[in-house]
Order: structure tokens, then sequence, then C-alpha cells
């Protein structure tokens, strides 16, 4: 799945770049492709754990003639998960106002915290928007959250491939099958809640629950 260099952009070029970029005709809908929690987290630049206490409606850029608006939400931080690197304490992130340009809608003054992960742009700012995976922390599973400390970027080298319709093969030994769609109909499903795809010392590929195998309804599907 190709992914777009984000962080070597600025904010404004990045909110220009989707509006070109979106196809007439489609009204006024956000669109995503899939991708497993473990690949979002490998791609992104940033991932904290965080709490969203205001937002603001602020300028694009500061040219006059740009119409385009931001949502800047303050958040406290309360963990890092990747992106120590380039940034210490994240005070606010931004997203496009407009839902069309994938804006993200987040609750504001209240208990929730979220799973951010997005891009950091070449002025420091910290850029988010639907196609990251940004869930409410409490509806992530066990295994999920003890992923972000470890497994998943351990294992960044495992490519993830989406499995549509059978038969679904795999064409290198580091490839999982991300089965979800295929037997739930939804992308998020049992499968991206509790495995991870892990990689052995032999270099293959494999998904893991802990010490646990893989269902075995996972392996047959990549049978004809």
């Amino acid at each position: 799945m190709p992914w777009s260099p984000l962080a070597a952009l600025s904010w404004a070029l990045v909110l220009r770049l989707l509006a070109l970029l979106w196809p007439p005709g489609l009204g006024e809908a956000c669109s995503c492709a899939p991708a497993h929690p473990q690949q979002h987290v490998c791609h992104s630049a940033l991932v904290i754990r965080a709490k969203i206490s205001s937002e603001k409606v602020v300028p694009a850029s500061e040219d006059p003639a740009d119409t385009q608006k931001m949502i800047r939400y303050e958040i406290k931080q309360i963990k890092m998960f990747k992106g120590f690197e380039k940034a210490k304490d994240v005070q606010y992130v931004y997203t496009p106002f407009d839902s069309s340009l994938c804006g993200v809608k987040l609750e504001t003054n209240s208990q929730k915290q979220y799973l951010l992960t997005g891009q950091i742009l070449s002025d420091g700012k910290v850029f988010i928007h639907l196609c990251n995976y940004i869930e409410p922390w409490e509806d992530l599973s066990l295994v999920q959250r003890e992923s972000l400390n470890h497994h998943y970027h351990q294992n960044c080298g495992c490519q993830i491939t989406t499995c549509y319709a059978v038969p679904c093969t795999i064409s290198a030994p580091n490839e999982c099958l991300w089965t979800d769609w295929l037997l739930e109909r939804k992308l998020y499903g049992y499968q991206a809640q509790h495995y991870v795809c892990m990689k052995h010392v032999d270099g293959i590929c494999s998904w893991y629950r802990g010490h646990l195998h893989l269902r075995k309804e996972y392996v047959d599907i990549i049978q004809p």
C-alpha cells in the first residue's frame, strides 16, 4: 500500500494537495485505503495516547488569500509510543476543517482518551486525519494496548495484505493475510483487535496472539 510522505510537507500544502487530489463528483465524503492497526503504527511518525482539552478553528496558513481552515485541538498527552526523536510533549494536533478532506472530529472537555496516530510536518506541527488510526482508548483490546509498546514497532518489516475474497495468497514470506473484511465484513474485527503479524528468526511472518498461533479459519483462507 502506498504511503504519502506527509512529514516532508507543510500543513497548508497538505490541505491543498488533499483538495486537488479529491476526485470530482464524490460529494462530501472521505475515502481511505484499509490498513491494519500495526500498519498504522509502523507508517505513522507519531503515536500517542491523549485527552482533548479544547478545539479552535485556525487559518491553514498565514497567506490572507488562503481560505482553507484547520481545527487545532489542544491536547493533554498521557503517553507517547512513537515519535520521541521528533517531539517531546505534544500540545496541539491539527486536522482539516472539512470532513471531505478527512478532518477528524474529537470530543473535547471530556474524560475520553484517544489513541492518535499522525504525521509530523516540516514546520513541526502534528497533522491527523481520518485515514490515520484514531480510536477511543477504551475501545482498544488488551493485545492492541500492549502491542503499542513493543510488538507493532518491532515487526514493521512484516507486510500485511488485506484479503477481500477467496482465494487469498501471499507473494512473500514476510506477508500476513488480514481477513477481517472477508470473515466479518468490517476492517477492525477480531484479527485486528487480537493478533500481531510477527517475524520469526528465519524471516517468515505469521499471525500471533501472545504465544498462541493463528486461529484455523485464518490459515484456511489462503487455500483455493
